[in-house]
């Protein structure tokens, strides 16, 4: 039978193959931690609880994470393997809903009651028994689902009951860079598909408590890449033909994780590149989110081999 997650739809039943994103049936986290690095909305004084799953329906071959994300790229990239931070550090260190949530259970207290599900499209599946899970345990947070943004209709519609806050990125409106870095020629119109199916859901607005934490609402997050400008403005675009009302994180942050990446990957963001991007923003009518400064480059580089994996 097909893996039917995510839009790949691998030819494979997990439970004796694996198939593109090479997870297995039940679903491995690799961490359940405390963030204060996500949009303010989302994180408050006190930060969310992340769950960062293992492996990824897309396997971008500049992602941060690729410790836990990209098993692909760690068995083939000789760069990768011969770094001591990430070689054999891909570690099961939670398997299945019920470890899953019973670490959630011992982190949440310390959080906005708020639990972020990082790159969850690979095991769509399991969220529902997930939150369902985590009410058992009498535990009622806001669920975040923090996407790379290739995630079918369908699944977003049997997911909307579990899903308070929708969190995608919108990587690509380049369908030959995203076969090139994400494997994914089909990226542009998958990720377009996605966001307007969360706006049918969700709306354009993101309403807060009294302390400004957010409960319910759509945030759409866009890494700008060095050397790929046009595609970024392309990308602002298709956001703001959806809705220029809708809440846009634009993002600095880009570092090379590894050597020996192609085109301009092996180098962080300029200024003049992300000052065309953040004017674009502004000019076709976006109005909502937040900009980030160019020396987030430095802040954003998990090590999870540490229990908690963006403190250094």
């Amino acid at each position: 039978m097909n893996c039917t997650n995510c839009p790949r739809h691998c030819p494979v039943d997990r439970t004796v193959v694996r198939g593109f994103c090479q997870a297995d049936r039940e679903p491995e986290a690799a961490t359940v931690c405390l963030h204060r690095g996500e949009e303010p909305p989302l994180c408050g004084t006190k930060g969310i609880c992340n769950i960062f799953f293992e492996h990824c329906n897309l396997q971008c071959i500049y992602c941060q994470n690729q410790q836990i994300s990209n098993p692909r790229n760690i068995q083939n990239n000789p760069n990768i393997q011969n770094n001591p931070n990430i070689q054999n550090n891909f570690p099961s260190s939670l398997k299945g809903i019920e470890a899953i949530a019973d670490r959630v259970a011992e982190v949440l207290p310390q959080t906005e009651n708020i639990v972020g599900l990082v790159s969850p499209s690979h095991y769509a599946d399991s969220i529902p028994a997930l939150v369902e899970a985590l009410h058992r345990r009498n535990l009622h947070p806001t669920i975040v689902y923090n996407t790379g943004g290739y995630d079918s209709v369908e699944t977003l519609r049997a997911l909307e009951p579990y899903i308070d806050i929708y969190l995608p990125d919108f990587k690509y409106m380049d369908p030959a860079l995203a076969l090139r870095y994400s494997h994914a020629e089909d990226y542009p119109q998958v990720a377009l598909a996605a966001l307007k199916e969360m706006y049918y859901q969700k709306g354009s607005a993101l309403p807060t408590d009294d302390d400004g934490i957010a409960y319910r609402g759509i945030i759409v997050r866009h890494l700008v890449l060095p050397g790929q400008v046009e595609n970024s403005l392309a990308v602002l675009d298709a956001i703001a033909d959806i809705s220029t009302n809708l809440h846009v994180a634009l993002m600095a942050q880009y570092f090379p994780p590894v050597e020996g990446l192609p085109d301009q990957l092996g180098r962080t963001l300029t200024e003049e590149e992300y000052q065309k991007v953040t004017d674009h923003f502004y000019a076709v009518g976006l109005h909502r989110g937040w900009l980030q400064e160019l020396d987030a480059q430095a802040c954003y580089r998990p090590d999870f081999t540490n229990q908690q994996p963006f403190e250094r």
